[in-house]
């Protein structure tokens, strides 16, 4: 690996596995420091073990709690000096089917916990820290949020807003903070089992690609997002579907 990311810190939430878990190695290897956050002591503890503990460090909460965010980062900052990154990676579905159907709660907390807690680590990061020293977000989106995606539709229009508060946030940030977003179709995870397990070749068939993601395919992007290769890339919603788009499908 490069090194291109020695002397930097990040934040990565909702990381002890899948996606985040992968960002958060990533970064590591190519010589970042990190904090990942979950719910799950356990979890993230395992987490911590492979990432190396004189790599990371984890705080365990929800991610929605803004006294979770304070704490995250006053320990990014007082272990590793600093913080340069921010990963907004936490997200959840808790219902599937129609949504003329869904439980308002439910559709409240998926707001709650996908789009308002990525605002508010957005907020408390560049307060502490993006404002003065400069730095970089990535809020990770779905190609759910890019077009109708019938039986997890409340996920998909909080993935939408997603989208929309990393423009508006790269136009308020800049030229200080560049804020970008990755819009990922089906990767091969716990949070995603449901769409694929029992029928991964079925469903892998839809893509030009011919196979799903896996958590290494995002982490390649959202790396670059957050370099200096991506240095003049700012607002901008990068899809990794492995073409699936282009086939009309979600």
């Amino acid at each position: 690996m490069t090194g291109r990311f020695d002397g930097k810190v990040a934040i990565v939430t909702g990381a002890s596995r899948g996606i985040g878990l992968g960002v958060a190695q990533r970064l590591v290897d190519e010589g970042a420091k990190v904090v990942v956050t979950a719910r799950k002591t356990e979890a993230l503890e395992a987490a911590v073990a492979e990432l190396g503990p004189e790599n990371a460090a984890w705080v365990a909460g929800p991610a929605d709690d803004p006294a979770h965010q304070d704490e995250t980062i006053a320990t990014a900052i007082e272990r590793f000096g600093g913080l340069d990154f921010l990963v907004n990676n936490t997200g959840i579905n808790p219902t599937y089917g129609p949504m003329i159907e869904m439980d308002l709660g439910a559709a409240r907390k998926i707001f709650e916990v996908n789009v308002l807690a990525a605002v508010s680590w957005a907020q408390k990061a560049h307060a502490a820290s993006l404002k003065d020293n400069g730095g970089a977000i990535v809020n990770i989106a779905s190609v759910a949020g890019l077009k109708p995606a019938p039986m997890i539709g409340m996920y998909g229009a909080s993935k939408s807003a997603v989208i929309h508060v990393t423009q508006e946030l790269s136009l308020e940030l800049a030229p200080q903070v560049r804020v970008n977003a990755v819009a990922p179709a089906v990767v091969k995870t716990r949070f995603a089992g449901a769409l694929y397990e029992g029928r991964e070749e079925e469903v892998a068939a839809a893509y030009p690609m011919k196979r799903l993601g896996v958590p290494e395919d995002i982490a390649g992007v959202v790396a670059f997002l957050l370099s200096q290769d991506a240095g003049w890339v700012t607002g901008q919603c990068i899809t990794v579907d492995g073409g699936l788009l282009l086939t009309g499908g979600v």
